[in-house]
């Protein structure tokens, strides 16, 4: 037995004798295997990638974001790695929107660090400051987002070889690391750019208080399809009433002949689209020659603005039309830029058999800098603007202001004056033979009267004009009304001039400034749904005064 034990131990160990230096080769050849991949390319290339992406992220986080000036506030633009690739805009304190726009790993975010109240005040009082911001807010925020880019890069790119360097303290491998990060973030933007997906805007998430603005957005969206019928149904309403009034109206008095020059009578649109639904119905439905519009086209007179008065074209008659309050002289250039509109300025003109003359306001209110004229002082502008008129050849049959109180010392030198102002119309006859008739609002006092508060909205108020075509007098008119925002009730009421050829004698006194007429219960003559209108005596009041526009 211990013969036998002994002769196995024996073969055991020579077996293992045999082996041992082979196991040792065969580590020794491992261990000199892997430290010659330690010390290769392959792992060279990967602690350099590695060394870019965390040393480009640092920087980025470091110093991927920029303060810019966009208009009247300071905002934060940054860009920063992100498997989700996104946009953020952050509205603190009410929270966030996030949209996917683009599929790479890099977010963008915008946010309103602060507002400065210097210049947003600037921007509200001065319509000059509305113009600068809309024609430079695009180059800053242009600029803007090539600073951030540009910041971004050299963030990133030194953040890689400064890692890189403090992990190999190898100036080379700090360079490779550096050129690695520029390529990845060249990519990424590349990628961000290639798969931009600009639909992602109309699918917002929302997050903080505004996740309740999907609802608002919704409602927002129904007021804007509905005030879009509006317009229409509106525009159909001024149709369908004035066919009927046609149809129904039985008045001796006074019948327009083929010679009868149409002129209908508008102010005071600011900015309503649906003013011009108004304007386009009764063009077509009056068979109107031209339109003379007495000033506030726009609401605040900005650059912005002046796109509104495209419209004019679409008309395809002449448009005469005088500068409001609200307007100011680059609204002026806008509404002359159109081919048929005729903008008169302390000047005659005439324009379809009718001699108009014409002044701007010379106030601009919505601009509180400017040092405008006082109520006394716009009266004796237009006292100094009757010498334009005065022995004219041939003369002026119809003065167009914007306020009345402008043309009150044409009292006795025309016989009729324009002029608009005002949130209801009203009419006067002077002693000398001159009558007023100003306007009411034809955009229904604008989009102002969305929030004005008023139980009552402002309705769209215009008048057809019937001139003789052989002595350009007045022979009568037709007022129309139309519900405010949101209705829809309609009347035409029409009015005769007892005498057209009456005498225009000029004031013995200083002439007073035309005053609206006390309220009075309206007669009969309203056209609604079909009832026949009846001619109402001239000089009789219609409605009281509105407020100034």
């Amino acid at each position: 037995m211990r013969a036998s034990a002994a002769g196995a131990q024996g073969h055991d160990g020579e077996v293992l004798s045999r082996v041992r230096p082979r196991l040792v080769e065969a580590v020794r050849v491992a261990a000199s295997w892997f430290s010659r991949i330690r010390r290769g390319r392959t792992w060279r290339f990967g602690a350099v990638v590695v060394a870019a992406l965390l040393g480009g992220w640092l920087g980025l986080a470091l110093g991927g974001q920029i303060v810019a000036p966009i208009g009247p506030a300071d905002v934060e633009f940054s860009v920063s790695p992100d498997w989700d690739g996104r946009t953020v805009v952050d509205v603190s304190p009410l929270g966030r929107l996030e949209f996917d726009t683009h599929s790479a790993p890099v977010s963008f975010r915008a946010s309103i660090s602060e507002i400065r109240l210097s210049a947003a005040q600037e921007m509200f009082q001065n319509p000059e400051a509305i113009n600068r911001m809309a024609q430079s807010i695009g180059d800053e925020l242009r600029q803007g987002v090539i600073r951030l880019f540009a910041q971004a890069v050299v963030a990133s790119v030194a953040g890689a070889g400064v890692t890189a360097l403090l992990l190999f303290r190898d100036w080379r491998r700090a360079g490779m690391s550096a050129l690695t990060a520029l390529l990845v973030l060249a990519g990424a933007g590349g990628a961000s750019a290639a798969t931009f997906n600009p639909a992602a805007i109309a699918e917002p998430r929302y997050t903080g208080l505004l996740a309740g603005a999907p609802q608002v957005v919704g409602s927002a969206e129904n007021a804007v399809s509905r005030f879009s019928r509006y317009r229409q149904q509106l525009a159909s309403l001024v149709g369908n009433v004035s066919q009927i009034y046609e149809a129904t109206s039985a008045l001796p008095e006074y019948e327009t002949e083929a010679d009868t020059i149409r002129v209908l009578h508008v102010s005071d649109l600011h900015l309503n689209p649906a003013g011009w639904n108004v304007i386009r119905s009764l063009r077509e439905q009056f068979k109107v020659d031209l339109v003379v519009d007495s000033g506030d086209i726009t609401d605040r007179g900005s650059a912005a603005e002046d796109v509104f008065a495209d419209d004019i074209e679409s008309l395809e008659v002449p448009y005469v039309w005088v500068r409001g309050n609200h307007d100011s002289m680059g609204t002026q250039r806008a509404v002359a830029e159109q081919d048929n509109a005729v903008v008169l300025d302390d000047e005659a003109q005439e324009v379809g058999g009718i001699v108009f003359y014409g002044a701007g306001d010379p106030r601009f209110t919505p601009d509180r800098t400017l040092d405008n004229p006082s109520r006394k002082e716009l009266a004796g502008i237009g006292a100094e603007q009757v010498s334009s008129v005065e022995g004219s050849e041939p003369p002026v049959d119809v003065a167009v202001f914007h306020d009345p109180l402008q043309g009150q010392a044409f009292s006795g030198r025309v016989p009729l004056v324009l002029a608009g102002n005002a949130q209801s119309r009203w009419t006067e006859l002077k002693d000398t033979g001159t009558r007023y008739i100003v306007q009411g609002s034809t955009g229904g006092a604008g989009l102002r009267a969305l929030d004005s508060g008023s139980e009552e909205p402002t309705p769209y108020q215009a008048s057809v004009l019937y001139f003789d075509a052989e002595s350009r007098r007045l022979q009568a008119w037709d007022d129309v009304t139309l519900g405010g925002l949101g209705l829809s009730s309609a009347q035409i009421e029409r009015h005769i001039s007892e005498d057209p050829g009456r005498e225009i004698t000029p004031p013995t006194s200083t002439p007073q400034p035309p005053t609206p007429p006390t309220p009075s219960t309206p007669a009969s003559g309203e056209a609604t749904a079909g009832p026949t209108p009846t001619a109402r005596p001239e000089g009789a009041a219609e409605s009281p005064a509105g407020s100034p526009g």
